[in-house]
């Protein structure tokens, strides 16, 4: 569907509302994902991704550089035209260093400011809501500004309730450290593990964690002096 459609269409009828798994995302909608594999991944994934694009949302999906054509191909073999909602805008692909990791480095501001400026792309094309989808297992490695990532999911928190649309962490847990998974736990209202979306018990507040995060940093400061 082209964006130029939605303009007949009600404010009611555009926020219809969003499934993902078995739960409906209501104010949260700032999902950690946590997969044990492939098949699992996208038995949860392709669902959610076709009932937006069905709607007429936009679609914004960052992967593994080495995964990119697999991924075109478990949407191609679920039944979207692929060629159709790239060609009218309706869906990017995007691999990690297109993203997360231009120039080689994480940057937490260019990279909060690269999602808001999706989310507003995607207003300003017509589209009615956006569902964004990143793969963050490059985390786990030793990238240069890695430490901000966790800064940066935190403070996703108060940039995407204004917006009401979807950004979905998605996390194997094969390819993760422990420490980085409970990590990630904490700085996400609502949680898919085991194929169930809930709200999160061990969310922390924006504010409350990025105080810990300037607590640890001071005290490790203080431990290499």
């Amino acid at each position: 569907m082209h964006p130029t459609e939605h303009n007949t269409k009600s404010r009611e009828e555009d926020n219809r509302p969003m499934r993902f798994a078995n739960a409906t995302l209501g104010k949260h909608r700032h999902v950690c994902a946590f997969f044990n594999g492939t098949e699992e991944e996208y038995r949860v994934l392709l669902p959610f991704v076709k009932e937006g694009l069905a709607r007429g949302e936009k679609a914004f999906h960052i992967v593994d550089p080495k995964l990119r054509d697999e991924h075109l191909q478990q949407l191609s073999l679920s039944g979207v035209d692929v060629p159709a909602v790239e060609k009218n805008g309706q869906f990017e692909l995007h691999h990690w260093h297109e993203v997360y990791l231009r120039d080689g480095h994480f940057d937490k501001d260019r990279m909060l400011a690269c999602m808001q400026e999706v989310l507003e792309q995607s207003q300003r094309d017509g589209f009615p809501l956006a569902r964004v989808m990143g793969h963050a297992e490059w985390a786990s490695g030793d990238w240069p500004g890695v430490d901000d990532f966790l800064e940066y999911e935190c403070r996703l928190n108060n940039m995407i309730p204004p917006y009401k649309d979807a950004v979905i962490c998605l996390y194997n847990l094969t390819k993760c450290g422990g420490n980085l998974i409970i990590d990630v736990i904490r700085t996400h209202p609502m949680i898919l593990i085991g194929g169930i979306v809930q709200e999160n018990p061990f969310f922390v507040p924006p504010d409350e964690f990025l105080r810990e995060l300037r607590e640890r940093r001071s005290l490790l400061t203080k431990a290499t002096a």
